[in-house]
């Protein structure tokens, strides 16, 4: 049911909001350049890693020596916009049809993150990550990584159809109050180092 139902929502939306996807695109070809969409490798179900596409809402600048500046440096006022108003994760309606993802699930990390994660954090990986998810509407980017792992296990264990409507109904709040998108002192949030609790 939970498949079927990202399948039928995720087509829905992408028809819905193509004219919306076309002047993002178009806004961040004129504002950022080209590439217009962000690709990553990320860990999805059970660990197998795939790209997860997003707009993209970043400079492509590097230093003298070709390394890409830090994120502060990178980010412009149009790229903290599409970043806050959740214009970014757009495109990932598309992993959610190709099965990589789901509409609602834990967020889908760094794959540098997969040795880091205690064991009982790597149940995160049991499920689809998603674009939103139990995390995302308590907190986000404003929690710590323990809280943040604890929801994400807590969705796993507890996942249902009524569950995932609760979470879509508050993503859909938090967008229009754009709460939690980033850490203190971050553009987004600082890195994961491992857990110092649990195993």
């Amino acid at each position: 049911m939970k498949r079927f139902f990202d399948i039928i929502v995720a087509l829905s939306a992408l028809i819905l909001l193509s004219p919306v996807m076309i002047i993002v695109a178009v806004l961040i070809r004129l504002n950022l350049g080209s590439p217009v969409l962000f690709t990553q490798a990320r860990p999805g179900l059970n660990g197998v890693v795939f790209n997860m596409m997003k707009f993209r809402s970043m400079l492509d600048a590097k230093d003298q020596k070709g390394n890409v500046l830090p994120d502060d440096m990178r980010m412009t006022k149009f790229g903290a916009f599409i970043r806050s108003a959740s214009l970014d994760e757009l495109p990932g309606l598309l992993n959610v049809l190709k099965g990589d993802m789901s509409l609602v699930g834990p967020r889908p990390l760094l794959v540098q993150y997969l040795p880091l994660y205690s064991q009982e954090q790597a149940r995160r990986h049991n499920l689809r990550p998603g674009i939103t998810g139990w995390a995302q509407v308590n907190g986000r980017n404003a929690i710590s990584w323990e809280d943040k792992f604890k929801f994400d296990v807590w969705y796993v264990d507890n996942q249902s159809f009524w569950l995932d409507i609760k979470i879509l109904l508050l993503t859909i709040k938090k967008v229009f109050v754009r709460e939690g998108i980033s850490a203190d002192g971050h553009v987004t949030i600082e890195p994961f180092r491992g857990s110092e609790r649990g195993s």
